[in-house]
């Protein structure tokens, strides 16, 4: 055994050598080709970003000046090349000379286009990658490229150092293997203790003499079926006849089932079986478990007399099991169907063939259940469900549960709304609270009323006994529950009345926590709904889509928001509110309500987070404990503390497609380009809300026209079982293709990243991005000369009248008169003039200077301070924001219609 033990272990490490040198030589050409294009791509950008590369292209004699160079790089960078070319691929440079000025040999479209080429071939040398890069002048034009090639046998060669010390670990292995072997050996000799086989015999005679003598039965059972060895005690409990060993265990006339429990070497633990009219324990065991014989051994003891003691004993302990995994079983989830259909599926299992659970309406919807007699609350005047109602004697449940050993039988369906009469079990149950049993359906004691028909197709299919048990929880009856049998033949006993009960009231307190839980996770729903914007404010610098979806488990605080900003800008908001409940879908409230008053101020992303921030400190100083009523209980009102909140806040302008964007603490935003790459923004983490005392940064960067930014909380991405990285990717891949809406992007997310029971908010936005058509914007710069306004004027009626819109031009005039004539007299520096027709009519006038206008209101005998009163006359709004360099004051005009009569789009 020792040698093959050695064979086996030889085997093995020459495998693992085998495997481990082919994974070298793998990972040698995987290396070998990845540093040959590191190179080649290193060599060629730095070649083609050598200070004076440009202008050494477009000399006169390009390959003078760079063929030394090109040789020198070639030789010092141990690549097989390094050529410079014309945009359209002819050499400047190589190294044989004879190839200079011929075409190169390659693909080079992608790099004459501003980007990287890199690509395998097989050459003369072999194998080989070689880099293509575009050579750039200041203004991003490509004046050449630069090529670098290597072949990949120079690199290689990394399995050649490794295969050594490969081999000097399997030797030390066989070693390690020659040694165990010793130890095997000797170990086995260890335990037979040096017996010779004189001593071997008589050991075995005296296990023979203690063998028959015990009064266990002992019965041993070769591999072939045969009886091997019966003592006396075996003998006298089976009346095995003399010759019994050497037959076949199935001849010897043992009870059918010990006979193939001996023959199937199947482990066995105090089986009863039969010997006649004894009971015996019977314990089994394989003997070539642990490599002895193959065969089994059985021991026997007789346990007649104990059985009809233990038989009391027996009943107690698995009605106390059935009631301690009816615990476990029922109740797993908050969920009155499923917490039904819980009882119904364990109860035919163990105790029932057929199980139905009927319950109130109200209790599903998660109301209190109802007082009166009727099961359905209160119903609508005139139905059919009122009259019943009225009429006292008829009640109402809904069929919410239903399992039994087969699906076709005669019951009412699931989700049925069944009208039970007044002498139907169900409705008596539901109305008094007491337990019904008909132990034999087929004498009709009055159930049948219910249903006469219903009632005769059920007799007829079998079911012949009922228990019907009201589920009472806090002494409130929720429903009925029913339990049939069809196939067990005995009828419904007193005893099993209790447990039915028992059971039954079990999950009657999950079924009535589980209602309420709905009804308070209903109201979080309702409530934080109903704080989230219902439909999207109508502008056109972007396309928006959305997704909201709560936590099956609990509502919790995430919020989204569009917000049209002046300028024809729109703001972008996505939070997310710690804990969940009542009290962040309120928090979260609270802070929309922020969020959109500090929108108004036309603040930047970081202000606005700052007041977030300050707003969060106050509500957790004002409501946490030790609030100001001072009594600990958070405000004197029981609230728990906020521990905070994350944010992100990104504005845009469709003008001149920046994106200005913060965040505190929120997962960074991602952007899809037209082509399809995803990129995740590196924006300034910022602290999560409510932390206070550290600063929040703005990030700006210009989006493509078309692009998607996607904004979304961490209940996308983050799940139990899958860390952020992961989700991160899975958003990638989701959002990876070009050409898509708004709407396909979140469903294809949700479709990717969706877990089937959320455990936390999910709030997700798609917005693609629009740019204002550079027709619709004018600007101006302004003199600071009183007598420039009238040119100005008049270039504004020219533009106004350019775009169709004379209506409006006097008005216009009339704004922009005031606010230039206002900037150029209290203000500093150059002034700008800008009108863009958007949605409405926007004018702003731009200066240096942060002073704010205020609205008066001029008396009679003033000669000034109607101005900004007239501007707001005239305009549908106005306002001031705040820039880098100075401010902006704004006004909107709505625009007329158009010629056709219809709103202009």
């Amino acid at each position: 055994m020792a040698g093959q033990v050695f064979v086996l272990q030889v085997g093995v490490v020459l495998l693992l050598v085998v495997a481990a040198v082919v994974a070298l030589v793998l990972q040698s050409r995987y290396d070998s080709e990845r540093e040959a294009r590191n190179r080649s791509m290193a060599v060629a950008e730095s070649f083609a970003n050598a200070p004076g590369m440009v202008s050494a292209l477009r000399g006169r004699d390009p390959s003078a000046v760079l063929q030394p160079l090109a040789e020198r790089a070639r030789k010092g960078s141990g690549v097989d090349f390094v050529v410079a070319m014309t945009p359209q691929g002819i050499r400047y440079t190589h190294p044989n000379p004879a190839r200079i000025g011929k075409h190169f040999m390659g693909s080079i479209r992608p790099a004459a286009e501003g980007r990287t080429v890199q690509e395998t071939f097989t050459g003369t040398l072999g194998l080989s990658v070689r880099s293509v890069v575009p050579v750039k002048d200041a203004q991003g034009k490509v004046v050449g490229l630069v090529a670098a090639g290597i072949t990949i046998k120079k690199v290689s060669g990394a399995a050649d150092h490794q295969l050594p010390l490969l081999f000097g670990a399997a030797a030390a292995a066989m070693a390690l293997a020659t040694a165990g072997t010793a130890l095997v050996s000797r170990r086995l000799r260890r335990q037979t203790h040096g017996l010779d086989p004189s001593e071997m015999t008589r050991m075995y005679e005296h296990h023979d003499a203690v063998l028959h003598s015990v009064r266990e039965g002992v019965l041993i059972v070769g591999g072939d079926g045969r009886l091997v060895l019966a003592n006396d005690e075996a003998r006298r409990l089976f009346d095995l006849p003399s010759d019994a060993e050497g037959r076949l265990v199935s001849e010897l006339g043992f009870d059918p089932h010990t006979a193939a429990l001996l023959a199937s070497g199947r482990p066995a633990t105090d089986e009863v079986h039969t010997a006649g009219e004894r009971l015996l324990s019977v314990s089994h065991r394989p003997t070539d478990r642990d490599g002895g014989p193959p065969g089994s051994v059985a021991t026997l003891r007789d346990t007649t007399e104990l059985r009809a003691l233990s038989g009391k004993v027996d009943l107690a302990r698995n009605r106390l099991k059935l009631l301690y995994d009816a615990g476990v079983s029922i109740g797993t989830t908050l969920d009155v169907v499923r917490t039904a259909q819980e009882l119904a599926e364990y109860a035919v299992a163990r105790f029932a063939d057929y199980v139905s659970v009927d319950l109130a309406d109200s209790v599903l919807r998660g109301e209190e259940p109802p007082d009166g007699a009727s099961g359905i609350g209160a119903p609508d005047a005139g139905s059919w469900a009122t009259v019943a109602a009225a009429d006292g004697g008829r009640t109402v449940l809904r069929r919410t549960a239903l399992s039994g050993i087969r699906d076709d039988g005669p019951l009412y369906p699931l989700g049925m709304l069944i009208e039970f009469g007044p002498s139907a079990p169900q409705a008596r149950g539901f109305r008094s609270g007491a337990v019904t049993v008909e132990p034999v359906l087929g004498d009709f004691g009055g159930w049948q009323e219910q249903d006469p028909e219903h009632a005769r197709r059920i007799v007829d299919y079998g079911i012949h006994s009922m228990i019907t048990v009201p589920l009472r929880a806090r002494g409130v009856v929720l429903g009925v529950a029913s339990f049939m049998r069809a196939e067990k033949p005995e009828p419904f006993e007193e005893d099993d009345v209790s447990l039915a009960e028992e059971l039954v009231t079990r999950a009657a307190v999950s079924i009535d926590n589980a209602r309420r839980y709905t009804r308070e996770h209903t109201m979080a729903v309702t409530l934080q709904r109903s704080l989230l914007p219902r439909i999207l404010p109508e502008q056109n610098a972007l396309d928006v889509a959305y997704r909201y979806l709560p936590a099956e488990s609990g509502v919790g605080g995430d919020w989204f928001d569009v917000i049209p900003l002046p300028g024809a800008r729109v703001a972008l908001v996505v939070g997310d509110v710690v804990g969940h409940g009542l009290h962040a879908a309120a928090t979260m409230g609270r802070l929309r309500t922020a969020v959109h008053n500090f929108s108004t101020l036309d603040l930047p992303p970081d202000e606005i987070l700052s007041h977030l921030d300050d707003l969060i400190a106050r509500i957790d100083q004002d409501e946490g404990p030790g609030g100001p009523d001072g009594d600990g209980s958070g405000g004197g009102g029981g609230s728990e503390g906020i521990t905070g909140a994350t944010c992100l806040y990104a504005i845009y302008d469709p003008v001149t497609r920046r994106c200005t964007m913060a965040r505190a603490g929120h997962p960074p935003p991602a952007l899809v380009r037209p082509d399809g790459s995803v990129e995740f923004l590196d924006l300034p983490a910022g602290p999560p809300l409510g932390l206070g005392g550290l600063p929040f940064e703005t990030a700006e960067l210009e989006l493509p026209e078309g692009s998607h930014l996607v904004l979304y909380t961490d209940g996308l991405i983050e799940k139990r079982d899958r860390d952020i990285e992961t989700g991160l990717e899975m958003l990638r891949g989701a959002l990876a293709h070009p050409g898509r809406t708004p709407e396909d992007a979140c469903t294809a997310v949700l479709d990717a990243l969706l877990p089937d029971r959320p455990s936390d908010d999910i709030a997700l936005i798609v917005a693609r991005t629009r740019v204002l058509e550079p027709g619709l914007t004018a600007d101006w710069e302004v003199p600071a000369d009183p007598a420039q306004v009238a040119e100005v004027r008049a270039a504004v009626a020219r533009k106004l009248t350019e775009w169709d819109l004379g209506d409006v031009a006097f008005t216009t005039e009339l704004i922009l008169s005031e606010l230039i004539t206002n900037a150029i007299r209290y203000a500093t520096g150059p002034i700008r003039v800008r009108l863009l027709c958007d949605r409405s009519l926007i004018c702003e006038v731009f200066d240096t200077s942060s002073t704010s206008p205020h609205l008066r209101y001029a008396g009679t005998t003033d000669e000034g301070g109607r101005g900004l009163f007239l501007v707001s006359q005239f305009a549908d709004r106005w306002g001031t924001r705040y820039t880098a360099g100075g401010k902006v004051i704004w006004t909107e005009q709505a625009l007329p219609l158009s010629k056709n009569g219809k709103p202009r789009a």
